[in-house]
């Protein structure tokens, strides 16, 4: 990676950059609960980018915007079963859907099944993807529809969005994902989240006529997970300012347990070789107002020119 200083206090992409380096480095080493591969893992970190300066998708490799937006949206629409990622192709949850189906399956309650084979099944299956495509109580449900003890279902994206409209001043306009209620061993036998929430709180501010947003992400797997946080929360600033009639401010993303995993270690390496291209642009169609109603071609990205992909394999960490 380059050492030019004033380069790096340039360009965005740095902070996480240098972040990685800071792992590779520094990091303490652990091993990942359920599968023990190692990873190295740092504590604390933060970043921040100016929207106004560009749209924050890395370019020191190509990622998966299309599974980006469609994983927002999906959040958005309040589901909490992976049909509709499935069926635009997007497979970034497909793991955590087959990992319950693969405990059934060891003990002899369902067919043998590939993971590519149940993808498919619920890609063609209404019912059977109703029980199989089923995550549990994830973000989507948390933040459009979170249960009470009472029976109500809660909206807290709306709620924020109302009251951002009507009294922007206030600092209470914070959604959780993180319900204990459905948390592992918190949970009630067979309630829980398939898997825990990673970005588990953002809070919305406006200053000086500006939208910001703040992530306090607990567990940041930085090669594969982060780049996508960072890309998801600064787009979701981006509607929310849009709805309420406000500029973009900043997307500030702070970091809890920042981590690598060795499968990624080389190809950490491999991006720190590259030189960050200028950021690309996010165009939204300006007639929407609606925080419901966003549809995949209201989004447009230009000026995106990223080095080549890097693969990495998912590690399906979490869960008890």
């Amino acid at each position: 990676m380059t050492n030019d200083p004033q380069r790096e206090s340039q360009h965005p992409e740095y902070q996480y950059l240098n972040i990685l380096q800071d792992i590779l480095d520094n990091g303490t080493i652990k091993r990942e609960f359920n599968t023990g591969i190692e990873l190295k893992s740092v504590l604390g970190r933060i970043m921040r980018f100016d929207l106004s300066q560009g749209f924050p998708l890395l370019t020191t490799k190509k990622v998966f915007w299309k599974g980006i937006l469609h994983e927002l949206l999906w959040f958005l629409s309040g589901s909490s079963n992976i049909k509709y990622l499935v069926d635009n192709n997007v497979h970034i949850w497909d793991e955590w859907a087959y990992k319950p189906y693969l405990k059934a399956m060891e003990r002899g309650e369902v067919p043998t099944m590939t993971q590519e084979e149940l993808i498919e099944k619920i890609k063609e299956d209404e019912e059977f993807a109703k029980k199989w495509g089923e995550l549990g109580p994830v973000y989507g449900k948390q933040w459009r529809r979170w249960q009470t003890s009472d029976g109500r279902e809660i909206d807290q994206l709306a709620w924020v969005i109302q009251k951002l409209k009507s009294n922007p001043d206030r600092k209470h306009y914070v959604v959780s994902a993180w319900n204990p209620e459905f948390i592992y061993e918190m949970a009630s036998p067979g309630k829980s989240m398939v898997i825990a929430p990673c970005h588990v709180l953002f809070h919305f501010t406006v200053n000086g006529g500006k939208l910001s947003c703040l992530l306090y992400q607990r567990s940041c797997d930085m090669f594969l997970g982060v780049p996508f946080n960072i890309a998801s929360y600064s787009l979701l600033t981006l509607m929310i300012a849009q709805v309420i009639g406000y500029e973009p401010g900043e997307f500030v993303h702070v970091l809890g347990d920042a981590h690598i995993y060795s499968n990624h270690y080389e190809q950490v390496k491999e991006q720190l070789s590259r030189t960050p291209n200028p950021l690309p642009r996010m165009k939204i169609n300006p007639k929407i107002k609606e925080i419901n109603g966003f549809s995949f071609e209201d989004f447009s990205l230009e000026g995106y020119d990223p080095h080549p992909p890097i693969k990495g394999e998912i590690t399906a960490a979490g869960g008890f």
